[in-house]
């Protein structure tokens, strides 16, 4: 955890948050394009966190989104939470869209690039990923409370042979 830590989780409790992520995600991949994919927001905010690639489902054009991560098990975990908004984020639709052996799904993180395996946790696993997931952003129960939906939880695996770049 870095020292604004606190101060990103307080943000990101606010009710009204879902209504600027458009623009929190424009800033945020603005900064990592200018930095070569080196720092993001969340970087800023001492949060863990990668930019997930996925093609888009009708399109087949690769679509990017930052995430918060959570390192797990060699991989990491990410949520589908959208701040607890009752919509599901459109790289969740993706990468469950996306061929699991395709290599097209890659994370990138400090200006890395892998290609990841990404599994969708359910039952226990789920359960026992969701705590670690609350243990680095607490506002995950928040916007459990949010929203009707369940938050899918993703484990993202790096492939062997993965050297994207």
């Amino acid at each position: 955890m870095g020292l604004l830590t606190p101060l990103a989780v307080r943000i990101g409790a606010i009710s009204w948050m879902p209504r600027l992520l458009p623009q929190v995600v424009w800033t945020d991949k603005r900064l990592q394009s200018l930095t070569r994919g080196r720092v993001s927001i969340l970087d800023v905010a001492g949060l863990p966190n990668l930019t997930l690639t996925v093609p888009g489902r009708k399109s087949g054009v690769p679509r990017s989104t930052p995430l918060l991560c959570v390192p797990h098990d060699g991989g990491w975990l990410v949520a589908g939470s959208y701040f607890g908004d009752p919509k599901m984020p459109m790289w969740v639709r993706n990468l469950r869209a996306a061929d699991p052996t395709s290599g097209t799904v890659t994370a990138t993180m400090g200006g890395r690039t892998v290609t990841v395996a990404a599994r969708e946790l359910d039952g226990e696993a789920r359960a026992e990923a969701w705590q670690a997931m609350l243990r680095t952003w607490p506002n995950y129960a928040l916007y459990e409370q949010r929203t009707d939906r369940t938050i899918p939880v993703f484990h993202l695996t790096p492939l062997a042979a993965s050297n994207a770049a």
